[in-house]
């Protein structure tokens, strides 16, 4: 985003900027996607507007989530073929833990057993006797009488399980790191479209929302799809091909069983779908109230000198309160609903493990099943319902990632600024002759502000605009730098539409200092050389000295290098507007846009700071809004508006003795024997023009 496009915001009503934050926004767009729109002054602040989104389905912002992954095919693609291995081995291992079992319970039954008869033999006898199940059940295994365990082919199947397992935890370590690496990749470009799209959004998004919140949907709610990628996704997909895994494996070893097993599936199913339902619109609201809690702070700490000096300390910790308590709520909820899901699933599978118990071991005393497979089909039993309750934990990890993708893609895909037609450009130096033919522009189109306004400013003249809060003058200057496109008419610059110009042309010609003076970051060098970033040392200094910010950096113990702290606060309010004059000076621009620089100093400041404006104006089409008339007296043009329209224009002198709008003006800014010598002042100048 241009610098200029961070600090202009102008309001969505017909108010005007200047008059400090008193502006209240007005949502009449359609396309805020089903928005409900809460007047600022209810909540307190000029940030205090939140928009309340209803939550999208769970299923298309998830698959859309999953969309994201579609560049990293190939180590997707990596990541499944290693989970499947790994669980390949995981689940064909509890079968050879089996076959170990039976070589155990065969060597201890066959120790018991006499040598010098068959296995045939002692069946045969058993069966005499009546005891057909134990019969059944030593005809299953592989006994021979009179020996013990067969440590020699035990110790092979111990060994091929241990190895089964070590290389499917490699595998699983490997698809680890490697899913790791490409969803670092994916959120990485998630961060640069949130960025860019910042970029491309028109001012009147965010004009409409909260900074906090829109911090919060590029900040916290992209850390939180980062989470459920990394986890949620690479446990789902190992969980799932597990419960696949074991259930082939279940089937084979006993199908009657499988069957009892797989009762538990449709309950925990419906148990995690009504539970689920109820999490997802819970986690869309802990994530609403984060933004608005994030906005909140980040009103009370910008606003902190504010805040104290109105004594309502107790008032703003009485809406952080209000605030955090409903983001605690929300969370709870949210939490709590999300966390019934693995007890509802354990108390279901701990039934289905009661009855493949019982089961299972009258089929083994029956001799329908070996021991070891007994056993194998118990182990399954446990780790099947393991992966379900993995998949049910992560569904509260991933209702919260898809909660915030939602809030992530509803800002992408936000209604951007009109697309760039540019058919035209500038020569390197242009004359800086601006003529407005029949403009018209109004933020919402029941509330006209600005009808068919025409006039001429000419190269190298300052054009002064003034009037009541609200007629318009900033709106004016935000059109010029096409950060509002009009309605109608059409702005030349040097005879060329503006709109047949890029963006980034056009802006590259006007220079801006504002009524709040915005430092960045780093040292005043750095901050006077973002004006031009490859201007030169000489440059700069010579900017410096230009606007007098060379004669109280020299006092300064680090001068140029000194640090501007986070706030600004270790220069004065004047020497910070004197850096920004310097700032736009080095970027030597063809317009010059003055919004109230002058408003937030003080008197002796003020001119010092009159000074470096005039130098800074020298040669260059100059447009000024003042409150301070005393401070455009010497304007080439004055522009008088009312409720958008130029009501009389001219100079000083000739306004004055109009004793219309701008003398009105003019006089309500003094009193007593101040107005006297205005008035005389104003006379001498009339007779200089008119001589």
């Amino acid at each position: 985003m241009s610098t200029n496009e961070k600090i202009s915001s102008p309001p969505v009503k017909a108010t005007d900027t200047a008059a400090a934050g008193t502006a209240t926004a007005e949502v009449t767009d359609e396309d805020f996607l089903e928005e409900e729109y809460t007047p600022g002054e209810a909540d307190g602040g000029m940030f205090g507007a939140v928009p309340a989104k209803k939550a999208q389905h769970f299923w298309p912002s998830a698959r859309r989530l999953m969309g994201l992954l579609k560049p990293e095919r190939a180590g997707i693609i990596a990541v499944l073929a290693m989970v499947t291995v790994a669980v390949v081995l995981n689940v064909i291992a509890p079968r050879i833990l089996g076959q170990a079992m039976d070589v155990i319970f065969a060597g201890v039954v066959g120790k018991q057993l006499p040598s010098g008869a068959t296995k045939d033999q002692f069946i045969e006898g058993l069966r005499s006797q009546g005891q057909d199940n134990f019969a059944d059940m030593l005809a299953r295994m592989d006994v021979v009488p009179g020996a013990g365990i067969d440590f020699q082919k035990l110790a092979f199947l111990i060994s091929v399980v241990l190895v089964m397992y070590f290389v499917a935890n490699i595998f699983l370590w490997l698809q680890g790191y490697v899913l790791n690496v490409l969803v670092m990749r994916v959120v990485r470009t998630l961060r640069d479209d949130t960025e860019k799209k910042l970029n491309r959004l028109p001012l009147n998004y965010f004009d409409t929302r909260q900074r906090g919140d829109i911090l919060s949907r590029v900040t916290n709610d992209v850390d939180n799809i980062q989470q459920a990628l990394q986890q949620a996704f690479a446990q789902l997909v190992n969980s799932a091909l597990t419960v696949i895994g074991i259930v082939i494996m279940m089937f084979i070893v006993s199908w009657q069983l499988a069957l009892i097993a797989l009762v538990a599936l449709p309950l925990s199913g419906v148990a995690a779908g009504m539970i689920g339902a109820r999490s997802q619109k819970l986690f869309a609201a802990q994530w609403k109230n984060t933004g608005e809690l994030n906005g909140q702070i980040e009103e009370s700490f910008s606003g902190h000198d504010l805040v104290r000096v109105f004594g309502r300390d107790a008032d703003m910790l009485a809406r952080f309160d209000e605030r955090n308590e409903e983001l605690y709520r929300a969370s709870f909820g949210a939490q709590f609903v999300s966390g019934m899901i693995m007890p509802v699933m354990q108390f279901v599978s701990y039934l289905s493990y009661v009855g493949i118990a019982v089961v299972g071991g009258l089929r083994v005393a029956s001799g329908a099943m070996s021991l070891g497979d007994a056993t194998a089909f118990i182990q399954y039993s446990r780790e099947f319902t393991q992966p379900l309750g993995q998949m049910a934990g992560m569904a509260n990890m991933l209702q919260s990632g898809v909660a915030s993708a939602e809030r992530v893609f509803e800002f992408l895909d936000a209604d951007e600024q009109d697309a760039e037609t540019a058919t035209e450009h500038l020569p390197a130096k242009t004359d800086g002759h601006v003529e407005f033919q029949h403009v018209t522009f109004s933020y919402s189109p029941d509330k006209p502000l600005i009808e068919d306004l025409s006039f001429t400013a000419e190269p190298g003249h300052t054009v002064a605009i003034v009037g009541p809060t609200g007629a318009g003058k900033t709106t004016l200057v935000n059109l010029v730098m096409r950060f509002y496109e009009l309605n109608a008419g059409s702005i030349t610059l040097d005879g060329v539409d503006i709109t047949r110009l890029s963006r980034s042309e056009l802006r590259a010609k006007v220079g801006m200092v504002l009524q709040d003076a915005w430092l960045f970051g780093g040292t005043i060098y750095e901050n006077i050389r973002y004006g031009k970033l490859d201007a030169t040392e000489e440059q700069i200094m010579a900017a410096a000295r230009a606007t007098f910010v060379d004669r109280f950096v020299r006092a300064l113990p680090d001068g140029y290098n000194t640090v501007i702290d986070e706030e600004g606060n270790n220069v004065s309010a004047g020497e910070k507007q004197l850096i920004t004059i310097a700032r736009a000076f080095v970027a030597n621009p063809s317009l010059l846009i003055l919004d109230e620089a002058t408003s937030s100093v003080d008197t002796r400041t003020e001119a010092l700071v009159q000074k470096a404006m005039a130098a800074l104006r020298t040669e260059r089409t100059s447009f000024v809004i003042a409150h301070r008339l005393s401070t455009i007296r010497d304007a080439d043009t004055i522009l008088v508006m009312e409720a958008g329209r130029i009501v009389e224009q001219g100079r000083h002198a000739q306004l004055l003795a109009l004793q219309g709008a701008y003398y009105r003006l003019y006089m309500s800014q003094f009193a007593g024997e101040d107005a006297d010598a205005a008035l005389a002042d104003s006379a001498e100048d009339a007779t200089a023009v008119h001589s």
